[in-house]
């Protein structure tokens, strides 16, 4: 048979498709979707415990000893679990005393579980469980379905000293949470819920670090939160000077305040309904804003509506707040407060960008009342669709019976409602009587001049 250049191309392209071919259907270890971690931390005399526990599939660079398919040679198993554990954990979680890191570990000891053992619902079944008998050898272990148990001790100088995790574990999956409790000598569990690398998680803060956090979380939210951002700037375009801006500001300031802090004290419903409802009329707020300042607006119509919307955005703030309120430590009005003086920075740095911007663009691009209406209905275009989305998310949800209990809660907004409805109205009677009485003062000085 006569080999020609042709046939070896062929030949050529027959081998790098085959390739091809079983490389797509080689099977690939794939990193699991949703990885629970849960960890106990527990300084005791001159030691600290932590225990974890760990899906083992999410451990992908270990070569786990099988017999069979999928089984885990349980007989074998130990040092390939002793250096699964070193390898993802002991240089993965740092554990620092006084601001300073400590360790190296030590582990003490590993344990393959099954993913029926319920031993880790306390610091004490967990560490009876690690440190107990291990499974028999002979049991056929699914180790896809298993169970990491480790048990590590690091030294430290005082049970009584401050200490802070960074538990580094987010390439154990694609979304990676650990269920964290802290155990210090008071017997007080505090608990965490800590998603992906979070850095440096201070167990027992004090006033002025988790302060100076709730500060910087703040101003990430307000410059996160895109539709609090378009309500500024709904605020903010038809008034530019200082004074009509510091009155509406603050005005808004206020009522969020009141809002995020009686929600985070609890004074919120807890329904499901209630975050979908209260996103769904920010948008409403939004779509308001726009509307008003194309039909025209005066200050004192303005800072009342900002008070009546700030309100809702305060509930909004306050749904950001709800996962991260579990670092505040025993601080938590000083994190509220902490939190928002952060949202009120941003604010402010959002102002100093706006003001200027705007005056810039109403001079020398586009006339004013133009320019106000043109950004207006680009912001409530946004806002409306926002709120026909937001809507119909609202509308998946019950609505709530009305019982004896849903009566009483409805009367007591009822009530509140009421008594800020007075008091806004109180400071604007207050309000138009030093604007008359200063007008009138002016006029008398222009006279005498």
């Amino acid at each position: 048979m006569k080999i020609t250049a042709n046939t070896i191309r062929y030949a050529i392209a027959a081998l790098l498709a085959a390739s091809a071919l079983l490389a797509l259907t080689a099977p690939a270890h794939d990193i699991p979707a949703d990885v629970k971690v849960q960890m106990f931390v527990k300084p005791a005399g001159e030691r600290l415990q932590l225990l974890l526990r760990v899906p083992m599939q999410a451990m992908q660079d270990v070569d786990f000893p099988r017999r069979g398919l999928g089984v885990l040679d349980l007989a074998r198993a130990e040092p390939a679990l002793r250096a699964a554990a070193m390898l993802w954990f002991a240089d993965n979680i740092e554990i620092h005393e006084a601001d300073k890191r400590i360790g190296p570990p030590k582990l003490i000891e590993v344990r393959a579980s099954l993913p029926s053992d319920r031993s880790f619902t306390t610091f004490e079944d967990a560490f009876a469980h690690v440190t107990g008998a291990p499974l028999p050898p002979a049991m056929d272990f699914i180790w896809s379905q298993g169970l990491l148990d480790v048990l590590f001790e690091y030294p430290i100088q005082s049970d009584r000293a401050e200490f802070s995790i960074n538990p580094a574990l987010a390439r154990l999956g694609q979304r990676v949470v650990t269920s964290l409790r802290y155990l210090p000598p008071d017997n007080e569990v505090r608990a965490y819920e800590i998603h992906g690398n979070p850095g440096l998680v201070r167990l027992d803060p004090r006033w002025y670090q988790a302060a100076a956090r709730f500060v910087v979380d703040g101003f990430k939210h307000i410059l996160d939160g895109t539709d609090h951002l378009l309500f500024i700037l709904c605020l903010v375009i038809p008034f530019r000077r200082i004074a009509p801006l510091v009155l509406i500001v603050t005005a808004f300031t206020i009522a969020h305040s009141i809002t995020l802090i009686a929600s985070a004290f609890g004074f919120a419903p807890d329904a499901l309904w209630f975050p979908p409802l209260v996103e769904t009329l920010i948008a409403v707020s939004i779509v308001y804003m726009a509307i008003e300042n194309i039909i025209g607006s005066n200050v004192t119509r303005r800072w009342m509506i900002a008070f009546g919307f700030g309100l809702i955005h305060g509930f909004g703030f306050s749904f950001a707040l709800r996962d991260t309120l579990q670092f505040a430590g025993s601080h938590l009005l000083t994190s509220l407060l902490s939190f928002n003086l952060g949202v009120e920075l941003g604010q402010l740095a959002v102002l100093l960008v706006l003001v200027p911007a705007l005056g810039f663009l109403f001079r020398y691009v586009v006339a004013e009342r133009i320019g106000i209406i043109v950004l207006s209905v680009l912001v409530a275009h946004t806002g409306w669709h926002w709120m026909l989305e937001r809507a119909d998310a609202l509308m998946q949800f019950p609505w709530p019976a009305m019982d004896a209990a849903a009566f009483a809660a409805l009367l007591r907004w009822v009530l509140a409602a009421v008594i800020l409805a007075a008091i806004v109205w109180a400071m604007n009677v207050a309000l138009q009587t030093w604007q008359r009485r200063r007008d009138r003062t002016g006029g008398m000085r222009r006279f005498d001049q």
